[in-house]
Parts: structure tokens; sequence; C-alpha cells
């Protein structure tokens, strides 16, 4: 039976704190085996646009040294699931949010391509948060470099800064917050969601409400998105409700 999963990370270090952080509590049942990108998410898309039969698994074992060591005794097939973490970055050069929308539509099944999680603007935006208390109206600009995580570190919780440090009570703190952001997000609530969240819904979103009228995001992290999917809603509410 597979069992391995396969994380798949823009860099190098911050994602990989968090992931390690968050398997502390949460997912830490079957073989994980952690992959780096090591570029941004459009770099990606050129990939698929010169080769629609992609396989996931051998474009990020031929993408780097580290990566072929790493990968060198499995195949694709070893895999359960594939999971993707990238920035929206939509400052950088390459930015294009058409090109974000293909890609959502490309890697939305865990099983197959693998499933991408944005977090907006940057992997930093999980422990954004000055206040839980109007966390659902924050927002940042994500046109121009805001020099993002310097505004995180001066702006954000003292007991959220480090990664490494966050217990189980941070977590479920951070998920319950983060899922009721991405609910306010599509349906102007600020509530636990009843039911799955669409990664396509949620950009979507964010391109009406923040990106094209204001050239901002809704801060949102794409790591609670992931908890929600992967134990889906109801078993999500069990785990997070004794804060």
């Amino acid at each position: 039976m597979l069992n391995k999963v396969l994380f798949v990370f823009e860099g190098d270090k911050t994602e990989e704190q968090v992931i390690n952080s968050l398997q502390k509590y949460f997912v830490n049942e079957n073989t994980s085996i952690k992959c780096i990108y090591g570029a941004e998410i459009y770099q990606i898309y050129r990939e698929i646009k010169t080769d629609e039969d992609l396989d996931t698994f051998n474009l990020l074992k031929e993408r780097n040294k580290k990566n072929q060591e790493l990968l060198k005794e499995y195949t694709r097939e070893d895999f359960a699931e594939i999971y993707l973490f990238f920035d929206y970055d939509g400052h950088s050069s390459m930015a294009d949010d058409k090109k974000v929308n293909e890609l959502l539509d490309f890697f939305q099944e865990e099983t197959d391509k693998g499933k991408l999680y944005l977090s907006y603007p940057m992997v930093e935006s999980l422990k954004h948060i000055c206040d839980f208390t109007t966390f659902q109206e924050l927002a940042v600009e994500c046109k121009k470099n805001i020099r993002y995580k310097a505004v995180v570190g001066k702006d954000s919780l003292k007991e959220l800064i480090n990664f490494n440090r966050y217990s189980i009570d941070i977590w479920k703190s951070l998920i319950s917050a983060h899922l009721k952001k991405a609910n306010f997000i599509i349906q102007d609530r600020f509530e636990f969601p009843t039911q799955l969240l669409c990664q396509l819904e949620i950009f979507d979103n964010q391109l009406q409400k923040y990106i094209t009228p204001f050239s901002q995001v809704s801060v949102l992290s794409g790591f609670p998105m992931f908890i929600h999917d992967y134990y889906g809603n109801k078993k999500t509410i069990e785990l997070i409700s004794k804060i």
C-alpha cells in the first residue's frame, strides 16, 4: 500500500521549517519526503507549457543534485500524494495571473500531478497576524516589492515569529484563523467553512476582490488549507476544537 507523501517547496529553508513544525502534531502518520524546487512558481509554468505530459516526480528529480540524491531510490509509484507549496509572488518580474490560474487548474489532484497550495503573498503569511480579531481585514500590496518579510517581523504577534517554537495550541489557532480567512475571502463571512475550499476559487476571489481593484492580496497561508484538505472538514474541526 502506498503511504509516502512528497512535499515540494519553493525555497529550501522557511517552508521546511513550517512543515517540520506542523508534522510534530499533524500529518505524521505517513512517511514524508521533502524536495526543493528552488525557483518561483512561474518557472514551473514554463515546464508545463513545453511538456503537456509533465511528470512532476521526474521534473523534481532532475531539477538539482540534491533532489537526485534524495529521490534516487524512489519512483513516482512510491508516493501516494504530492503536495506543492509556493508563494503568489505577485511582484515578480515573471508574475502573470493567467499563469497562476492555469497552474492551479493543472495541479489540483494530489494523487496525480500533485496539488498546489499558494500563500498570499508569501510563506511568511502564516505568522502575519497582528491581532486575531482583525485578521479578516489584513491585506497587503502585492504588485510591488514591499520587503514583506520585514513587515511581518515588525507587525506579527511575538509568539508567532519563530516557526520552530510553535506549540500545538498555536497551530490550532493559526489553522482556525486562516481557514476562517479563506472562507471570508470566498463567502465574506469570517467563520469556519462548512465544506472544503477550492484553491482556484480562493484565487479567483483574491483576483476579483483584492488584486485587480487594489493591487493587494488578502493575507493567507496555504498550509492550513492543506490541513483542511488532508483531514476533511469534519475531522479538521475535531482536531482544532480544543484550543
